[in-house]
């Protein structure tokens, strides 16, 4: 990749030397280095914030804002990088740096709020999601309002948003599944079941969706598995799910027969759901 660049930018330092003397040469091949320098390190920065190692992108972006603390893609790079390594204190503590900068937009603002709710700080993370321009329409705003009017038990408003995320984008499959978890700890069990068969009709891998539609059917004491796409270690997952929501709701024998049918379905040896039918046999 990189050759074609310095090709175009050797033809315009041979330019530069045929109408200039050798001092111009100099600053024209010296200029011409740094912005190849430059692209080299968007390169980098790519990289460190998508398949490198997140402790090793902190690293990469600490010595990059300590040498040009101003440069605000670095400052964004070591805060994003803080939160994929799971230092959502340190991380919210550098989203909000970013957000005091010049150059700082409604998207930084919102990377706050998102750390500010992995922190657990949800008063604040509510306060800068309204402070966010009504005008700024983006998928990850209208989540995070979703989930701090969740956590506000404002359901109206909580569905309202919901709804406006899944709108917003193509891969909704995680929104539908949060959504359904709200309509789950509402109680509204048939709600629950449709947003989360949703979500797996969206994304056939997502396991979390999986179990909860199970939580949901069992709610509603039905113990039988959906049709979903599941290979034989999720269908013995699902099993045991269901088998101690069984147990939960008093139908302790039926519990026990999905324990039995986990067990004989797991391809190895399942020794959660072995311990719990000896705990129910035994008790």
């Amino acid at each position: 990749m990189r050759h074609p660049i310095l090709l175009a930018l050797c033809v315009a330092g041979v330019t530069a030397v045929a109408g200039c003397g050798q001092k111009d040469a100099n600053a024209t091949v010296e200029r011409a280095f740094q912005d190849v320098d430059a692209l080299d390190g968007n390169d980098i920065s790519d990289v460190m914030l998508t398949v490198a190692d997140p402790n090793e992108a902190i690293t990469y972006f600490q010595r990059a804002t300590a040498t040009d603390p101003d440069r605000i893609d670095h400052q964004r790079g070591l805060a994003a990088s803080l939160i994929r390594a799971k230092r959502n204190t340190e991380g919210a503590a550098a989203w909000q740096k970013v957000t005091k900068m010049p150059e700082a937009n409604a998207d930084d603002s919102v990377e706050l709020a998102d750390a500010l709710i992995r922190s657990g700080d949800w008063a604040n993370a509510e306060r800068v999601l309204d402070g966010v321009p009504p005008t700024h329409e983006t998928f990850k705003r209208y989540r995070l309002e979703a989930i701090v009017a969740d956590s506000n038990k404002e359901w109206k408003k909580a569905d309202s948003f919901y709804q406006t995320a899944v709108g917003l984008t193509t891969t909704p499959g995680s929104v539908m599944n949060n959504w359904g978890y709200s309509k789950l700890t509402r109680g509204d069990y048939p709600a629950a079941e449709r947003l989360f068969s949703d979500a797996i009709r969206q994304d056939g891998d997502l396991f979390t969706a999986k179990n909860n539609l199970v939580l949901a059917r069992a709610a509603q004491r039905d113990y039988t598995l959906p049709v979903i796409p599941m290979d034989q270690s999720e269908r013995a997952q699902l099993l045991h799910t269901m088998a101690l929501s069984a147990v939960k709701q008093g139908d302790v024998e039926t519990g026990k027969g999905l324990l039995r049918e986990a067990i004989d379905t797991h391809p190895q040896h399942f020794e959660a759901a072995v311990r719990s039918l000896r705990a129910l046999e035994n008790g």
